[in-house]
């Protein structure tokens, strides 16, 4: 037996628990919970098949009641002695991804970021259409292209037109850009023809990742009228391995900015859930921008309802992010095409004035939340090194 050693200030402590999916020396793929700089084998510490499953989803599958339950348990074992046997340095792991995407859907819930991205794109115009404060603007997109943490990111192909050209051509998108979000990973799903009330957020809800939504701003540009984001859009989303509890995050909630004209009732609830989430985007190694989740218009838990307001189902594993994250000032712009101005206006990495992304260039985005007695939560990291076209 032993104790898992959890150092000082760590953001991975028993009020954390966040679950990912591990496999060490060769072995099969198997849920694990970060505690520490270590990884905890489920299966063997809680003496529990369903952990011994290569993805979260049969355990999210159980419902709110389980995962309670699982966090009860997880948390007294973690404060004792567990075995050894069960246990694995976290350098020593290879982290999957830690849950099976049924639906992909990205929003578009910052006001800063839409109103930015309004001006760039329709100056002298009203930057916000006139829905985006009725409803949480948003997109399906690809569910096979998610993928984990580490993976690289080929730089797309496809069509684009500059401006300036007379026609469009072909070819590796010239703007290549990131968009740092906060993803929630549906656990238990709903039928055909349901709806999610908005203060039964926390029901259907099993945790949240890091998102990294890559766009070819060049591709988006040319096609995406009249029917929205596709091929600028659907070749990878980047996720971050560790999926941090809804449980973890009470500390986190917070009210949001307020919303005028007061939304439809059906996306009123009692329940605030506004996250006070700091991210940090790293460009090769560099801190360019430090977007602030708790600026969100709208809440996830709103986001939910309006995904399935119409009847839509939702199942285990079903993804949705919040869009980019940006704050009132250009260092909490949190994509780089607003972060430069639409290439306008360049920033310096490692002594060299960039704007969109170039080939072997790598972008890692980590955040953390406020946990009880002024703990930090923590979400790790989601990180890509852009690979040349195919």
């Amino acid at each position: 037996m032993s104790r898992i050693h959890i150092p000082d200030g760590s953001p991975f402590g028993p009020d954390n628990l966040p679950y990912g999916v591990f496999s060490a020396e060769g072995g099969s793929r198997r849920v694990g919970v970060r505690v520490g700089d270590t990884v905890a084998d489920l299966s063997l510490l809680l003496d529990d098949p369903v952990f011994a499953a290569p993805t979260l989803n049969p355990f999210m599958a159980q419902g709110p009641r389980r995962w309670a339950e699982a966090r009860v348990r997880l948390r007294a074992a973690v404060e004792g002695t567990v075995p050894k046997h069960a246990l694995h340095p976290l350098r020593e792991v290879r982290m999957h991804l830690p849950f099976e995407v049924g639906d992909y859907v990205d929003f578009y819930a910052s006001e800063h970021h839409a109103a930015n991205l309004g001006r760039l794109f329709r100056p002298g115009q009203e930057p916000l259409a006139p829905n985006w404060k009725h409803l949480p603007v948003g997109y399906h997109g690809r569910s096979g292209t998610v993928v984990v943490s580490g993976t690289g990111v080929v730089r797309p192909c496809g069509q684009r037109k500059a401006p300036d050209e007379a026609a469009p051509t072909y070819g590796p998108s010239r703007r290549l850009d990131i968009e740092a979000e906060l993803g929630f990973v549906v656990g238990a799903g709903t039928a055909l023809g349901e709806r999610i009330d908005v203060d039964d957020f926390a029901e259907h809800v099993f945790g949240a990742v890091l998102v990294n939504d890559w766009s070819a701003r060049d591709l988006q540009a040319w096609e995406y009228v009249p029917l929205g984001p596709f091929l600028g859009k659907s070749f990878a989303t980047s996720v971050s391995p560790w999926v941090v509890p809804l449980a973890a995050l009470e500390h986190a909630r917070v009210p949001l900015p307020g919303q005028v004209p007061a939304p439809l009732p059906y996306l009123r609830g009692g329940e605030d859930w506004g996250l006070d989430v700091d991210l940090a985007v790293e460009w090769n190694g560099e801190q360019v921008s430090r977007p602030p989740y708790r600026e969100m218009y709208w809440s996830p838990a709103q986001m939910l309802a309006h995904m399935t307001v119409n009847g839509a189902s939702t199942r285990t594993g079903d993804l949705f992010a919040s869009g980019t994250i940006s704050g009132p000032a250009k260092h909490q712009r949190g994509a780089f095409i607003e972060l430069t101005w639409g290439g306008t206006e360049p920033v310096t990495v490692k002594g060299e004035e960039r704007t969109f992304l170039l080939d072997g260039d790598e972008v890692t985005i980590t955040a953390t939340a406020p946990g009880p007695d002024g703990a930090r939560i923590g979400f790790g990291e989601v990180t890509a090194t852009i690979l040349p076209p195919r």
